[in-house]
């Protein structure tokens, strides 16, 4: 079987013209196996005995990324070049934006093969490059389990409007993606090309935003440390995971989540793991897929089809005309961003949730929805909150700056949710108190639990 034909897509009119390889431009996708793009820029290559060459357009202009993001990329870059190098593939790291670094090796392709991300930048990219392409140029979806456009053709209300839209599919596109050996290797071809062996010398020749430390001791980046992250999960978590994903106090999650967002791991290959491991009952699996591809795929949907997707006005007309009706109620504590950032306010629970996310890269999802209601109940304004919540997220989280990310902010101020009982400063939008994470959790483990991962680094 081979790549399903709604993943694909034709970005130009030209031709495939005679060439000496077929280009892949890796971008979303940063891995060597289960990946739809690779496979089919091979099986093409294989029809027309060409070879294949990947190539990554390393930009130290990425939207809000840095040191953080680029260590984590490279790590797993690193790796993935090691593997594509086991499939006879060569691949060429050149930094500048893809116009720059991927644009003089079109004047020698039969044919330009790249993946598909869905925020604006990697859109534009991409119409970009396949507009000065002298080939024709081909987009393969591989960062979702049903394409976008297949499950629904506008933007989605909510989960139980787009859930029965992704099951219609799921039996279809749930299968493990085909693999192709290459008849043409294209190892040996002299182009130059950054050293991945050594990503000290990149990261200090990109003019990048090093205010953000790394957090290797947590998160080390690459295919191989998704996987084994993924086997220790099924192995010792996934049979508390619908029991336990929302006790923040334990580590019954699978940390998948960067790993998804640089296309490290594949979210196909994920399901199917899951779907099938022999560990867990039905409902922790459930549970999981559920998270992995219902609601991963509306923020999918979300940014696809909401050009404003990172801005207020993106929000429900009825979640923006409540927080305006409230917006001048009294609040009883607000914070600027430096006490925010600092995890210094009076709440102990957020403070740790923020500690977490500072020092780790990572928060607990349930810990997330906590954190961004307060920072709408201690911002002077919604619109403050939201610019004060999605910064923070995109500057901490090795998963900011991704279609989760500007789903699960917006989810904050009433995206994707109903309207409530109306309360002060939120309206009808849903609000958490601390009560809550007191009732329903052991917050007091969590606080002892960020304490030591700080510790690890030094604390504050």
């Amino acid at each position: 079987m081979g790549i399903e034909p709604e993943r694909i897509s034709i970005l130009n009119r030209n031709a495939v013209q005679k060439g000496a390889w077929v280009l892949y431009w890796m971008q979303q996708s940063q891995r060597a196996h289960d990946n739809p793009a690779l496979e089919y820029a091979i099986s093409r290559a294989n029809r027309l005995d060409l070879p294949v060459l990947v190539a990554f357009a390393l930009t130290d202009s990425y939207p809000e990324a840095n040191l953080r993001h680029y260590r984590f990329m490279l790590e797993g870059l690193a790796e993935t070049r090691r593997q594509l190098a086991g499939r006879h593939i060569g691949m060429v790291v050149r930094k500048g934006d893809p116009a720059t670094a991927i644009g003089p090796l079109m004047d020698r392709s039969a044919l330009l093969v790249c993946d598909v991300g869905y925020t604006r930048h990697q859109r534009g990219w991409r119409q970009a490059l396949a507009a000065s392409a002298p080939c024709r140029a081909i987009a393969v979806e591989g960062d979702v389990v049903v394409p976008v456009a297949t499950v629904s053709p506008k933007a989605e209300y909510a989960a139980r409007t787009i859930r029965p839209r992704i099951h219609k599919h799921l039996e279809r596109f749930l299968v493990p993606c085909p693999r192709y050996r290459p008849k043409r290797a294209s190892i040996a071809i002299g182009m130059e090309s950054l050293d991945l062996g050594a990503i000290d010398p990149i990261l200090e020749g990109l003019a990048i935003n090093r205010t953000v430390p790394a957090v290797t001791p947590f998160f080390k980046g690459g295919p191989g440390e998704a996987k084994k992250r993924l086997r220790r999960f099924i192995a010792r978590h996934l049979h508390r995971y619908e029991a336990n994903r929302n006790q923040p106090q334990t580590d019954d999650i699978s940390h998948m989540s960067p790993y998804l967002h640089f296309g490290q791991i594949s979210p196909v290959f994920l399901a199917l793991q899951i779907a099938n491991a022999p560990a867990g009952s039905p409902a922790d699996r459930a549970a999981y897929l559920e998270e992995l591809i219902v609601r991963r795929e509306l923020a999918a949907n979300f940014v696809h089809y909401t050009p404003d997707y990172d801005q207020y006005h993106c929000l429900p007309a009825w979640a923006q005309k409540t927080l305006a009706e409230h917006a001048a109620d009294r609040r009883e504590i607000i914070y600027d961003r430096q006490t925010l950032e600092a995890a210094n306010t009076h709440d102990p629970y957020w403070n740790a949730a923020m500690a977490e996310m500072r020092d780790t890269g990572f928060m607990h999802s349930y810990m997330r929805m906590y954190w961004g209601k307060k920072i709408i109940e201690w911002s002077p304004s919604p619109e403050q909150a939201f610019e004060r919540a999605l910064a923070l997220n995109n500057r901490y989280f090795l998963d900011g700056r991704d279609p989760n990310s500007y789903a699960g902010v917006g989810w904050v101020f009433g995206l994707h949710d109903r309207a409530w009982f109306e309360r002060g400063i939120f309206g009808k939008v849903r609000y958490m108190a601390a009560s809550g994470l007191e009732r329903k959790c052991d917050i007091r483990a969590y606080i002892e639990k960020v304490a030591a991962l700080s510790r690890r680094v030094g604390g504050r």
